[in-house]
C-alpha cells in the first residue's frame, strides 16, 4: 500500500512538474566510462517511475510465491497434526477397550507430528504396563521425561504403574519426591494413602488423614476407618519396639478423644495381653465397661489370662443386674463359669445370651455344657444349630 501511494505521489508530482515546464524540458548527460546517454530530464523522470514500478511488481511476485509455497508446507505440517491426533484418540479409546497392542500402535505411528508428544508416550507406556513389558514402559516413560513440563505427568503415571505392580517401595520413593513440590494433587495424596497403608506406615497416614478429608478425598467414614486403622497399627509398632510399658506410656500421650474410641481401646488391650500385661488390660476394660456398658469388650474378659478371676465374675455379675439382656456379659461370665466347671450355670447364661442374639461361638459352647452334663441329644441340637448359623453367614 505504501508502495502504491508513493508511485502515485511521484506521477503527480511529475505531472505537475510537466505542466509547468512544458517546452522546457532541460538535459542531462551521463557518463560513465567511455560511454554518454544523454537525455531530457522528461524521460529521466519517466525512466526512473518505470524502473521502479518493475522493482514492485517483482517484489511483489516474489512474495506471493513465498507464501504459496509457506501456505503448502503449512497445509502438510497441518494435515500431520490432525492425522496425529485422529490416531492418538483412537489409541486412547483402544486402551480404554484394553487393546493394549493396538493402542501402542497408534499412538506411537505419529507420535513425531503431535502437538504433545508427552501425550502418546503416557499412553503408550499404559500400553505397554498393560502388555506386563516392563522395558517398553520405561522406555515410553523415558521418551515422556524429555519433554516440557512433564514432570508431573510422568511421575504420578510411574507411581499408579508401580501401585499395580504391587511395587509398594518404589512407589513411595516416586511420590516423595513429588510430595513437596505438589502438596495438594489428589491423584498425588490417593496414591499416598494407598502405599502408606500397604507399607504399615501408620504415623505418616495419620498425618495424611485430615488433608484428604479437607480435600474431599475420603468422607467421615472412611476418615474414622482409617483413623482406626493407623492408631491401631501404631499401637502394634510401640508394643512391638518398647513393650507393654512403652505402649502404656504411649496410650496416654494420646489425646482423650482418641482414647475413648471402643475399637482402640480394644486394640490397645489386646497388645497387653500379647506381651502377657493382662492385669493392665483388664484395668482398661473395666473401666471402660464401666462408661459403655453394652460394648463388645466383654469377649476379651474369658481371654484374659489372670491370676484370680473372681473379681471379673463380681464384675459381670454386677453388669447383669443393671441390664439382664447384656448377651455380652451373659457369654462371658458362662465362660469363666465353664473353666469352674459349673455346667449348669454356664448353660443357663449361655442361653439367656442366645435368646438375645445368636451366636455360633455361644452355640458351641453351649453343646459343650450339655455334653459335660450328659444331655447328648440336647447337644446335638444345639450343635446342628450352630453349623446352620455358620453356614448361613
Amino acid at each position: 500500500m505504501f508502495r502504491l501511494i508513493f508511485l502515485f505521489v511521484v506521477l503527480g508530482a511529475g505531472l505537475f512538474a510537466g505542466t509547468q515546464y512544458a517546452g522546457q524540458q532541460g538535459y542531462v548527460l551521463i557518463s560513465v566510462a567511455n560511454k554518454t546517454i544523454e537525455m531530457s530530464v522528461t524521460t529521466l523522470v519517466i525512466f526512473v517511475i518505470a524502473t521502479l514500478a518493475v522493482l514492485f511488481g517483482l517484489e511483489f511476485i516474489i512474495k506471493r510465491a513465498l507464501r504459496a509455497s509457506s501456505s503448502t508446507w503449512n497445509w502438510f505440517s497441518v494435515r500431520k497434526l490432525k492425522r496425529s491426533r485422529r490416531y492418538t484418540n483412537e489409541g486412547i479409546i483402544k486402551l480404554l477397550e484394553g487393546d493394549w497392542k493396538a493402542a501402542e500402535k497408534k499412538v506411537t505411528r505419529w507420535s513425531n507430528h503431535h502437538d504433545m508428544p508427552l501425550l502418546c508416550y503416557l499412553v503408550a507406556s499404559e500400553a505397554a504396563q498393560g502388555m506386563g513389558d516392563k522395558q517398553k514402559r520405561d522406555h515410553y516413560l523415558e521418551l515422556a521425561s524429555q519433554q516440557e513440563n512433564s514432570l508431573l505427568a510422568v511421575e504420578l503415571t510411574k507411581a499408579k504403574q508401580q501401585v499395580r505392580e504391587s511395587e509398594f517401595n518404589l512407589a513411595f520413593d516416586t511420590l516423595t519426591t513429588l510430595k513437596n513440590s505438589y502438596p495438594n494433587n489428589s491423584i498425588l495424596l490417593n496414591l499416598l494413602k494407598t502405599v502408606y497403608i500397604e507399607l504399615k506406615l501408620w504415623q505418616p497416614l495419620l498425618d495424611l488423614l485430615p488433608k484428604l478429608s479437607k480435600s474431599k478425598l475420603i468422607d467421615s467414614e472412611e476418615l474414622q476407618i482409617l483413623s482406626q486403622r493407623g492408631q491401631c497399627g501404631l499401637l502394634s509398632n510401640v508394643a512391638q519396639q518398647q513393650g507393654s510399658e512403652g505402649l502404656v506410656n504411649h496410650w496416654n500421650s494420646l489425646p482423650k478423644k482418641v482414647k475413648t474410641d471402643l475399637h482402640l481401646i480394644e486394640c490397645f488391650a489386646k497388645q497387653l495381653m500379647a506381651r502377657k500385661a493382662d492385669s493392665q488390660a483388664y484395668t482398661v476394660v473395666k473401666e471402660a465397661i464401666k462408661k459403655h456398658p453394652n460394648s463388645s469388650l466383654y469377649n476379651l474378659l474369658p481371654e484374659m489370662n489372670l491370676s484370680d478371676s473372681h473379681p471379673v465374675v463380681i464384675m459381670l455379675e454386677g453388669c447383669l443386674k443393671k441390664d439382664g439382656n447384656n448377651a455380652p456379659a451373659h457369654s462371658a461370665l458362662a465362660q469363666f463359669y465353664m473353666r469352674d466347671e459349673n455346667w449348669e450355670q454356664a448353660q443357663q447364661h449361655l442361653e439367656k445370651a442366645l435368646s438375645v442374639r445368636s451366636d455360633v461361638s455361644d452355640y458351641a459352647y453351649l453343646a459343650d455344657c450339655l455334653e459335660k452334663q450328659n444331655l447328648t441329644r440336647a447337644a446335638h441340637e444345639v450343635s446342628r444349630k450352630a453349623l446352620t448359623l455358620a453356614s448361613s453367614s
